[in-house]
């Protein structure tokens, strides 16, 4: 049997993703949200603009993807302590969102949403989205903790509500302990009704 050959051409650069994501992060940061073009980036990054659009189809999903990638799987692998978990999340959560690079892009991102109407298929938004995450902390947890007819969705969308007022609108009274105010409002939504804790 003949060894099959391989196709002609240079191996593919698997360095040209983060180096635009990088560029990305640094345009936006440098010249804002307006400036960060497909153009722009591959001037920053050295990454021919054909390579980025095989791998981004728009400058939105470029930014998007390098801004919200979601949260390392690492940073809120579940312990079963159902407090911690969600404090290690939030926690993870507000720095994901308070990066230059995320509150540069956050203003523009949902104005093109709002004006686009678009949606994109399920998958592109688990890419991005820290929801698997919080679901996995969910089944973690100790049985009883979660109340089963409480939808998960509703309580992570409820939190993201909560993460994104703190990172991108100021606030106007100091607050004490606001990550562990949020920790206590998300596990009261959690909580089976008639439990203590």
């Amino acid at each position: 049997m003949a060894e099959q050959s391989r196709r002609p051409g240079r191996p593919r650069d698997t360095s040209i993703n983060e180096r635009a994501l990088a560029a990305t992060r640094e345009l936006l940061v440098q010249r804002g949200f307006d400036a960060t073009t497909i153009q722009a980036v591959a001037e920053h990054s050295g990454v021919h603009a054909s390579a980025i659009y095989r791998r981004w189809s728009s400058r939105i999903e470029l930014i998007e993807e390098a801004t919200f990638p979601g949260l390392s799987p690492l940073s809120v692998q579940p312990t079963g302590d159902l407090r911690r978990d969600v404090r290690r999340f939030i926690r993870a959560y507000l720095a994901a969102f308070s990066a230059p690079a995320s509150r540069a892009a956050a203003a523009g991102l949902i104005a093109h949403h709002q004006a686009s109407g678009r949606t994109r298929p399920p998958e592109f938004y688990l890419r991005v989205s820290a929801r698997p995450q919080f679901q996995e902390i969910l089944r973690a947890a100790p049985p009883g903790s979660v109340d089963p007819a409480v939808d998960p969705d509703d309580v992570f969308d409820m939190l993201l509500g909560a993460v994104l007022r703190r990172t991108l609108l100021p606030s106007v009274p100091a607050r004490q302990r606001p990550v562990e105010r949020t920790v206590d409002m998300i596990l009261r939504l959690l909580r089976p009704l008639g439990s203590e804790g």
